[in-house]
């Protein structure tokens, strides 16, 4: 398995990704295919142009996870993460229309700002693991 390490910067999201979290087909499929319980909340990360720009392809190759929805929501595609204090957890993308593509929402068994002591303004770092396939 391959993995790349990114960077970005915490911010205050608007609540929508913990409403996602809660979702009982959502959450399911979280415990069943990323094998942890989410904590009812997400770590959101914003990348800068330059590394959303190198990061993007990188997401396009691999495999990832992908969240089903049921009708009316949107799918997601998840990738395992690890972050430097050794938390795992999984960046999540959804597929909404004009979702920011230099924006990570981070899902985590724990809370996340707590464990690792962060707050908006911090940079964090966090290695994805990458299943490559056949698209490139």
């Amino acid at each position: 398995m391959k993995t790349t390490t990114a960077t970005g910067v915490v911010f205050s999201g608007e609540g929508k990704a913990s409403q996602f979290v809660e979702i009982s087909w959502a959450k399911s499929q979280i415990e069943e295919r990323l094998s942890f319980k989410p904590y009812p909340g997400t770590l959101n990360v914003r990348l800068s142009e330059k590394e959303a720009n190198r990061l993007k392809p990188i997401l396009q190759r691999s495999k990832g996870i992908m969240i089903v929805p049921t009708a009316g929501f949107y799918s997601a595609t998840c990738f395992h993460i690890m972050m430097v204090n050794k938390t795992r957890g999984a960046i999540v993308i959804p597929h909404t229309p004009n979702y920011p593509p230099n924006v990570l929402e981070i899902i985590a068994p724990v809370y996340l700002r707590s464990a690792l002591s962060l707050k908006d303004g911090d940079i964090v770092e966090f290695s994805i693991m990458l299943d490559e396939d056949s698209r490139g």
